[in-house]
């Protein structure tokens, strides 16, 4: 239900993009999406197997992506807007991301039956030792007050964990939607809705 109403309201959106734009600005925009879209499934998987490596209790899962979407959304912008003064700067740029793209998919055929294992990850684990840490769920808290000391719980370190792989993503994600229009505006609507959509 919540998919036919992200994507029903991506839909409106449209329409009112079609009548203020034109029918070229909505064309890139669905395009867009739909190239976000699909990009985002890749998100799901990750962040499944997220959640199943560090046991999230399905109750807290939610709370999770609620603020790892809010902090894609504002990491997105910036890369969007890095993105777009580097092309409006240096035309040979979208080079440089179309080369990330091939390489990414070269990455992807060689690593396919690759298994997961973020908890694996460098950064995360230097995270880890950084951020003093608790190994027990505390409810929805990101942080705990233990014996005078400021703990970083669990869902804190998947959480910082699901936005670091958001920025992976977004590594190859913004090079693609900067290959068929280069409007920041549409790249970040575009964006925008596809993420909502998790």
């Amino acid at each position: 239900t919540w998919s036919i109403v992200w994507i029903g309201l991506a839909g409106l959106f449209n329409v009112w993009l079609a009548w203020q734009f034109g029918a070229t600005k909505a064309l890139e925009f669905t395009t867009g999406y739909v190239i976000e879209k699909a990009l985002s499934v890749d998100n799901v998987f990750i962040f499944l197997v997220i959640f199943a490596t560090f046991k999230v209790p399905e109750a807290l899962q939610h709370r999770v992506l609620f603020w790892g979407v809010l902090g894609a959304l504002v990491m997105r912008g910036a890369f969007i807007a890095a993105g777009a003064a580097l092309m409006h700067a240096f035309h040979g740029v979208i080079y440089v991301f179309g080369g990330i793209l091939l390489l990414t998919g070269i990455r992807l055929l060689l690593t396919r039956d690759h298994e997961e294992h973020p908890e694996q990850n460098p950064a995360f684990r230097l995270l880890t030792r950084l951020v003093p840490s608790t190994p027990q769920y505390h409810g929805s808290r990101f942080w705990v007050n233990e014996g005078g000391r400021r703990l970083a719980t669990p869902l804190f370190l998947v959480l910082v964990l699901v936005e670091f792989t958001d920025v992976v993503f977004a590594v190859d994600s913004i090079p693609a939607i900067f290959a068929v229009t280069q409007d920041p505006f549409i790249v970040f609507t575009s964006n925008v809705f596809a993420i909502l959509g998790l």
